[in-house]
């Protein structure tokens, strides 16, 4: 006879479950990343309901969604997306609805979802779970002086060395622009010229020999450990964990971060779709998004999850001041267009990767 695990889960209207039969695949990005869903989310979730939690890992999951939906072989039940991804593969149909207030849970006092997300964290079929920035971060023991803008990145005479970016036009072409002196208020309306995109390419050409190309998450911290370049693009939350949990002698420059969501998605067709729903619900929850803070330095979507950010799981580092959000941080920032992104990713992708054959 089939043994069946029974919990009082009235907190996320999680139904009881065969603690041995299911599980749930959910693609993510690896890494601290990872790790810090996994810490927040999957063994909570998996105490509290019996259902067993598979990561898997991408350099982008956005990519083998579309792949597995189009060819009917889905295997991942849900995703961690970019929001332009999230955007896009609904728009194609390839991903499910969610309705905000029947799919996730209310904060504690009661608000609905649809009112305690912060603006931009929901659309049609996804729901964000961070907020995380695209960084200039340099090596302190490699670097001369102090790099304090994002135009100092592009300063290889003042600051000599090779720089890392990820081999992808988004972020890198508008980090171009407001190294090139755009306000970061004009960036998508340059960078939605014909001129623009050239002024964009221009300034990239000022470093093109000295780049060091990345795609993972993982491979900006270690090219700065190895001493392989000077500066580097990273993800905030990258560099948080080598300087922290790592020692590493890093800086974050925040002049010019390019803030963007993750949000989760469940494929069209995900072959445990009840458990994918429950999952969501869970993951997203207060208490959990305040948690994956304690991990990692993106700030959880939720309005209500921000009071409960506290220390760093070291028990002594303020997660705070660490957030791409914090005021401090704020004071030159891009916010990712997804909609800019979800309209012209094709043909700008197209124009970089023949920029990097030329």
């Amino acid at each position: 006879m089939k043994k069946i695990l029974i919990l009082s889960t009235a907190m996320f209207g999680l139904a009881s479950v065969a603690a041995q039969a299911e599980s749930v695949t959910v693609l993510s990005w690896g890494g601290a990343y990872e790790k810090s869903q996994v810490e927040a989310y999957n063994k909570p979730f998996t105490a509290a309901t019996g259902i067993d939690v598979n990561m898997e890992a991408a350099d982008n999951p956005g990519t083998p969604i579309k792949a597995q939906v189009e060819a009917n072989n889905v295997s991942i039940d849900v995703a961690d997306v970019e929001k332009s991804d999230a955007v896009r593969l609904c728009d194609e149909g390839l991903l499910e609805p969610i309705d905000p207030d029947t799919d996730l849970a209310a904060a504690p006092d009661g608000t609905p979802a649809s009112k305690d997300f912060i603006d931009g964290a929901l659309t049609d079929c996804a729901v964000a779970n961070i907020v995380w920035s695209t960084v200039m971060a340099y090596n302190t023991d490699k670097v001369k002086g102090t790099p304090t803008t994002i135009a100092d990145f592009f300063d290889t005479k003042k600051f000599p060395g090779k720089r890392g970016l990820r081999k992808s036009a988004k972020a890198t072409m508008e980090m171009a622009l407001m190294a090139d002196g755009v306000p970061a208020a004009d960036v998508y309306k340059v960078l939605s010229t014909p001129e623009g995109v050239d002024r964009a390419f221009k300034k990239l050409d000022t470093i093109k020999n000295d780049i060091v190309w990345w795609d993972a998450g993982a491979q900006p911290p270690q090219l700065l450990a190895d001493g392989e370049v000077v500066m580097t693009t990273a993800y905030n939350g990258r560099i948080f964990n080598a300087q922290v949990a790592e020692n590493q002698p890093f800086k974050i420059v925040w002049d010019g971060q390019v803030l963007d969501f993750d949000l989760f998605v469940i494929p069209k067709g995900a072959p445990h779709m009840k458990e994918a729903k429950e999952y969501l619900k869970f993951a997203t929850s207060t208490q959990q998004l305040a948690d994956q803070a304690k991990w990692i330095s993106y700030g959880p979507a939720r309005k209500s999850s921000a009071p409960l950010v506290g220390l760093y799981q070291d028990g002594k580092t303020e997660m705070g001041p660490e957030m791409p959000t914090a005021e401090a941080n704020m004071k030159n920032a891009l916010v990712n267009d997804f909609e800019f992104w979800a309209d012209h990713d094709t043909e700008l992708s197209e124009r970089f990767n023949a920029w990097l054959a030329g």
